[in-house]
């Protein structure tokens, strides 16, 4: 019930639409970064958590900055966009941890 309270409405005409083009751009962008910071994370570590939270950390970092910088700079900060930056970056780390564990 809070939950009705505090959520605003759809509009027919959303000017941030869940499955846009930028959304695509957020997961892609956050993906790639999860992946290069797992492998990077292995060039150093043969520790799995250690990997995985250098994976996660990187891309949700460089998804956070983007909607900082959007937000201080008259850009358009978006809970939206950071959704799908936390979805490409579990998808980026967890892809690349099952390539990890069972290719190599």
């Amino acid at each position: 019930m809070a939950f009705c309270l505090v959520s605003r409405p759809c509009l027919a005409a959303d000017g941030d639409p869940w499955l846009g083009q930028d959304k695509a751009l957020h997961f892609s962008a956050c993906f790639m970064f999860a992946g290069d910071g797992y492998a990077g994370a292995s060039v150093f570590t043969k520790r799995e958590t250690t990997r995985l939270g250098a994976g996660a950390g990187i891309a949700v970092a460089a998804g956070a900055a983007k909607e900082v910088y959007d937000r201080y700079s008259g850009g358009d900060a978006s809970l939206r966009d950071l959704t799908w930056d936390v979805v490409g970056a579990a998808t980026g780390t967890m892809l690349s941890w099952l390539v990890d564990r069972y290719l190599f």
